[in-house]
This record gives structure tokens, C-alpha cells and sequence, in this order.
């Protein structure tokens, strides 16, 4: 009986060491793969400024540390050697070269990132990636080829210029705004800017800014000839018959329970600005080459009811209410008019939008995209290529028009500006093409 215990005891013993045998051997077998490494920006260009951020992930035993190590010339310096405090399944860390002491030219930077397993004897396994970078510490060279351009406040004009190597962005910057450049067949990038409404002449002082694959920064001042334009003032009475028309577009829109008045005035503010912010995302989506050609097409027989810039000043039963400014062109014809695109381009969106009722906004390329609102019916869908002069909708009195007509607008990267620039084909040919093709033709 003593030998069978003494038996059933050796026999568990021995299968407790075997389970715990098998559970270590289980706990290095388990994860033999080194952390994943990824660095961005990966472009292999470097200026010693640049933050270089890695991301090191492991998901089975987490990542435990990091070092970073540059090669040149025979010699080796670590630049980075980190042991995260706690270990986890994705770790990031960022470095830059700024007291490295290379001089420009080429180097091996060296990235080893190890995991919390218990392979290589408690020091985990280890991923190490290797990457031929290019030191860059100078700034792009940038030339404008077009002449000074002359415009007024609400208008657009463009430049064409030369950047000396690779850019990862370039456009003109305006105080927090910022107008994307695009790279033509012929080598030059082509940047169209507003000289927005709200900003006073003396704040008008656009830069061109430029950065290099490695972080380099040019900034150049853009001379331009700015002039002031006088605008119209207009006073508009809000009657109650209105108020009481658009109950249903007000409620919708603001279903607070409140007066319709009360609901006018949110929309034309609220509303407004919101509204104003999708016409800037909108804007994003253009093409990187010029999809029209020649003047852009008016709304047939139509008369001009308002004008852009307009300064406008609410009334109801004698007291004012609100003020805004008018940032389109009204075109009144007929009643539910047939709409014409008024260029070439690529419908970008059709579908209401609060103040605008029923809208539609075409990309003409390098920013440029026309606007239609208060239609009754639209008559075609985002994604279509359309042709100057194309039936895209009807006219109306959707949003917060008062009677039958087009607004019609222009935007430059999401911003309205002065739609009757772009119906006048002088005004094309002397700010626009003819500079451009002038600047092609130079190079």
C-alpha cells in the first residue's frame, strides 16, 4: 500500500515538472517575433529639426524598449536609448538629429526595438531596421515666374513658380489660412489665392510657403498689388408673411422652441457660419489641374437682383435684427429656370445645405468651384463631369430665398469671392491665363 502512494506521489511529482516544463517552454515559443518598427516621415531625406516619430508595436508581449543608432563613416552614435516604463502592445517615441553633429550628406540610421518575452535570456527579441537617410539642412530655392499680380479685395489671382527639389508642401499662407500649390505637366506649380472679403487690405500680406522631403522651410514674400473695392449697402425687411412661409425650413433646420423670428435670426448666423465651415471642407476636394476653359457661363436672361459684397441690414416692423454680408451674385429669370454649369468640371456636391436650400458645387480644378443654391430640383449627382452649359438643376426658392432665382457663387479652396470676375473673359484672360502661360512659356 506504501509502495502504490509512494508511486502516486513520484507520478505527480514528476507530471508537475513536466506541466511546468511545458509551460516555460510555451512561454518562449509563444512569441519569437521582434517588435514591428515603423518611422514617419519614411521619405529618407532628414534636416537635423525634423521630429522623426516611431511606432513600435508587439501585441503578444508588448514592447519594452528602443534604441536608435546612426552610422557614418566608420563611426557609431546612439541617439536615442529608451526602456518604457511600462512595457505595452504599441509604444511610440519621437527623436530628431539636432545635437548629432553631421554635416549634410549621407548616413545609416539604425533602429532596434526589443520586446518583454523571455527570449535571449530575459532580454526579449529584438526587431532591428535599417534605413540609408540623406542629412538636408537647406532650405528649397523657389522662383515666381508670373508678374505682379493686381487685384481687390474679393477677388482671386494666381501664381506659377519653381521649387528646386521635391516638395512635401507648398501654397501661399495667409495669416491662419493656408492655399495649396499644385504641380503642372510643365514643371511649375500653379497657386491660385483669394484676397479674402474679411480681411482689411493692410493685413493682406500673402507668403509663399514651401517645405523640402526633409523639413526644410522657404518662405517668400508674394508682391502683390492689392486695391480696396467699395461695396453696396442694402436693407432687406423681413415680414412676417416670410417668417411665416419658411416655418417649416426653420424648424427643421432650428427646432428649438422658439419664435420663427427668433429661429431667422440663429439660421442667419449659426447656421450661416456652419454652413460657411462645409463650404471649406468642400473646397478640399479639387482637382490638381485646370478642368475649365475661357468665361464662365451667366444664368440666361437673367437680371442681377443682388451683388457680392453687398453689406446687408435686416429689418423687421422697424427694427433691426441682424446684419451680413451678401457673398454671391442673385440671378433672376424665370421661374424654375434651367441652371447651366457654368464651366467645365466635376459636380463635387448636390444636396440641401441649410441657408442654400437645395446647392450644388462644381470643381473647375486648382481650387476653383462654382455654386448654385435655392434651387427647386437638382438634376445631377456628385461624381459627374459636366460641360459648360450642362442643365444641372432649376432655379427656386429652397433655403432662405425669398422668391424664384440663382444664387450664384464662386469659391476659391472653400472661400466665396467675387463671382462677376469669373463671367468677364478680359478679366480671365489679363489676371489669370495670360500670366500663366507667360510664366510657362518662360520656362
Amino acid at each position: 500500500m506504501g509502495r502504490i502512494i509512494r508511486n502516486t506521489i513520484s507520478y505527480g511529482f514528476v507530471t508537475l515538472i513536466l506541466a511546468a516544463l511545458g509551460f516555460c517552454i510555451y512561454l518562449f515559443l509563444d512569441d519569437l517575433d521582434g517588435p514591428e518598427v515603423t518611422m514617419t516621415p519614411d521619405t529618407g531625406r532628414i534636416s537635423p529639426t525634423q521630429e522623426i516619430t516611431l511606432k513600435l508595436a508587439d501585441a503578444k508581449s508588448g514592447v519594452r524598449s528602443v534604441v536608435v543608432t546612426i552610422h557614418r563613416n566608420n563611426q557609431s552614435l546612439v541617439i536615442l536609448d529608451k526602456v518604457f516604463s511600462e512595457p505595452a502592445p504599441v509604444q511610440t517615441t519621437s527623436f530628431n538629429l539636432k545635437n548629432a553633429g553631421l554635416r549634410d550628406g549621407a548616413f545609416e540610421l539604425e533602429i532596434t526595438a526589443r520586446d518583454n518575452s523571455l527570449m535571449s535570456f530575459g532580454k526579449g527579441n529584438g526587431t532591428t531596421r535599417k534605413w540609408n537617410m540623406q542629412l538636408d539642412t537647406q532650405p528649397p530655392k523657389v522662383r515666381i515666374k508670373t508678374t505682379v499680380p493686381a487685384l481687390r479685395r474679393g477677388s482671386v489671382t494666381a501664381i506659377a513658380y519653381s521649387v528646386s527639389e521635391d516638395a512635401s508642401m507648398t501654397g501661399v499662407q495667409l495669416g491662419e489660412q493656408f492655399f495649396p500649390a499644385f504641380l503642372q505637366p510643365n514643371g511649375l506649380y500653379y497657386c491660385f489665392f483669394p484676397f479674402p472679403l474679411d480681411t482689411p487690405k493692410g493685413k493682406f500680406t500673402p507668403e509663399l510657403l514651401t517645405r523640402d522631403l526633409a523639413g526644410n522651410e522657404s518662405r517668400n514674400r508674394v508682391l502683390v498689388n492689392a486695391g480696396e473695392r467699395n461695396f453696396r449697402k442694402d436693407t432687406l425687411n423681413i415680414s412676417d408673411n416670410f417668417l411665416n412661409s419658411k416655418e417649416d425650413v426653420f424648424k427643421e433646420l432650428v427646432p428649438d422652441d422658439i419664435s420663427n423670428l427668433e429661429r431667422y435670426v440663429r439660421i442667419n448666423n449659426e447656421v450661416r457660419i456652419s454652413n460657411e465651415k462645409t463650404l471649406l471642407e468642400i473646397g478640399k476636394n479639387t482637382s490638381p489641374t485646370m478642368l475649365w476653359s475661357g468665361a464662365f457661363k451667366r444664368l440666361p436672361g437673367s437680371a442681377s437682383k443682388a451683388s457680392f459684397g453687398d453689406q446687408r441690414t435686416y429689418m423687421h416692423n422697424g427694427t433691426k435684427i441682424d446684419e451680413q454680408t451678401h457673398m454671391g451674385q442673385d440671378l433672376a429669370s424665370v421661374a424654375h429656370a434651367p441652371i447651366p454649369a457654368a464651366n467645365d468640371g466635376k459636380v463635387v456636391f448636390a444636396e440641401p445645405l441649410g441657408i442654400f436650400g437645395n446647392l450644388v458645387v462644381i470643381d473647375h480644378g486648382l481650387g476653383l468651384q462654382s455654386l448654385y443654391s435655392h434651387m427647386s430640383e437638382i438634376q445631377t449627382n456628385v461624381g459627374a463631369t459636366v460641360k459648360k452649359g450642362d442643365i444641372i438643376g432649376l432655379t427656386g426658392t429652397t433655403g432662405l430665398a425669398g422668391g424664384d432665382h440663382l444664387h450664384f457663387g464662386i469659391l476659391m479652396h472653400g472661400i466665396q469671392v467675387q463671382p462677376l470676375d469669373w463671367l468677364d473673359p478680359k478679366w480671365i484672360k489679363n489676371t489669370i491665363t495670360d500670366r500663366l502661360d507667360a510664366a510657362g512659356a518662360e520656362r
